[in-house]
């Protein structure tokens, strides 16, 4: 049977690929997808004058010794995440060698409210320790670091403008900008704040003479005005079109946002449904974006005496579970302790999840009949959350390739397709 050729002819078909050329653009300009490099599970916030070249050091010590005190890493993941002694035990030898090598992914050395307000020769000093600090520490630092100055709020914009300056002047007169130098701007309230940013990145590239784009910066969330606008819409969508391509990434702020919104101290927390909204809003913000989501915070800290820390880890490790289950791979640290339970939970969540997500990939991908239908975008989420979990140190290359029958590096192109950089 022959087959008839297509009614639409030539011209129509020119004419509306040319009518869909510029959404075409659009599109792939705003919503270039993920690039596939790395993304921290954590950020460290510390005041910056508590920051030393060998923090990251002290902080993995202090979390190992908090778990020896409290019985050891196995016990304390048999007790929050681990259903199985030999599971609990896999997870303990991970997260050690984690603790020694690796204990903070991403530092954020703290000039808003963590520091507080200072004289300026104080926050200057502090500024310039920093520098040195960083310079110091080289190859020790963490992969991802840099500062949360103080916001474009008029009252304490000047002063924050001021350490950003001297912070960005010191390391470009000392070498290289560090590879991943992090600069996060807190309490934003309007699209014009972003836009103002985005003068700034580019006239500090001009003054050092960096190349266009080198400077990114993270949006805090933790206003209402960021969630909803005046108009009703989301300013934080807004927020990242305005940011030029500099928007790296969006951090939920637990108790700022809770506060602003009249909640009880008592009940602020990252799992109030007036939080889930904001992270909602915030994950359709950036979907397709690349922009990268960070949860806040749990001000209920692993300290004091037994019951006490025991409550805080089991607490911590369900919220970093929570968080991750729902699309936030990245949270916020405060304390040493914390530590623990951030790798034991994200190691579980990984390993959890591995065996199914690799045998439903090597069924995808080598075309195996199964009782799972999966198709080219749960594909890509399986890639995804297997690369994830390799980045982090929860899964091997070994682990990877033997479970998915796959090559690491097809692993990585189902997880990212469309990939515009290099991974790191």
């Amino acid at each position: 049977m022959s087959v008839q050729p297509g009614r639409l002819d030539a011209t129509f078909l020119a004419e509306l690929e040319a009518a869909l050329a510029p959404a075409d653009a659009v599109l792939s300009d705003r919503y270039p997808g993920d690039d596939g490099s790395r993304q921290p599970v954590h950020t460290v916030y510390v005041p910056a004058d508590r920051y030393s070249a060998n923090l990251p050091q002290e902080w993995g010590r202090a979390a190992l010794d908090a778990a020896a005190d409290h019985g050891g890493l196995a016990a304390i993941a048999r007790s929050t995440v681990a259903h199985t002694d030999s599971t609990a035990t896999a997870l303990a030898d991970l997260v050690e060698g984690k603790l020694r090598t690796e204990p903070i992914e991403d530092l954020r050395i703290d000039f808003e409210d963590g520091y507080g307000v200072r004289s300026d020769d104080e926050e200057d000093a502090a500024v310039a320790a920093a520098v040195a600090a960083i310079r110091t520490a080289g190859d020790t630092s963490p992969p991802f670091l840099g500062i949360r100055f103080k916001c474009f709020e008029a009252d304490v914009r000047a002063r924050g403008l001021r350490t950003l300056d001297l912070f960005v002047a010191g390391l470009a007169d000392t070498g290289d900008l560090p590879a991943g130098l992090t600069l996060t701007l807190p309490k934003v309230t309007s699209t014009d704040q972003a836009v103002a940013m985005v003068a700034v990145a580019r006239e500090l590239e001009r003054i050092h003479g960096l190349p266009q784009g080198r400077i990114g910066f993270e949006i805090q969330v933790e206003t209402p005005q960021a969630v909803m606008s005046a108009d009703g819409t989301a300013a934080v969508a807004s927020m990242i079109h305005a940011g030029d391509g500099r928007v790296t990434a969006l951090h939920y702020g637990t108790y700022d946002y809770s506060a602003s919104l009249g909640i009880a101290a008592a009940y602020q927390s990252m799992e109030h449904p007036a939080a889930d909204h904001a992270k909602a809003v915030m994950q359709l913000a950036a979907a397709g974006t690349g922009v990268r989501l960070s949860d806040g915070s749990t001000n209920i800290l692993p300290v004091g005496d037994a019951e006490a820390v025991h409550a805080g880890w089991a607490l911590h490790a369900r919220l970093v579970r929570r968080h991750l289950e729902r699309g936030f791979y990245q949270g916020w640290d405060l304390h040493p302790a914390q530590l623990v339970t951030r790798f034991l939970a994200t190691y579980a969540f990984y390993r959890d999840g591995f065996d199914s997500a690799a045998a439903r990939l090597r069924n995808y991908a080598h075309r195996i009949e199964s009782s799972v239908l999966d198709e080219p975008a749960t594909a890509r989420a399986l890639a995804g959350f297997i690369r994830r979990g390799e980045l982090c140190g929860a899964l091997t290359v070994d682990e990877v390739e033997t479970a998915t029958d796959l090559p690491i590096a097809k692993v990585r192109e189902l997880a990212f397709p469309h990939s515009q950089r290099t991974a790191r």
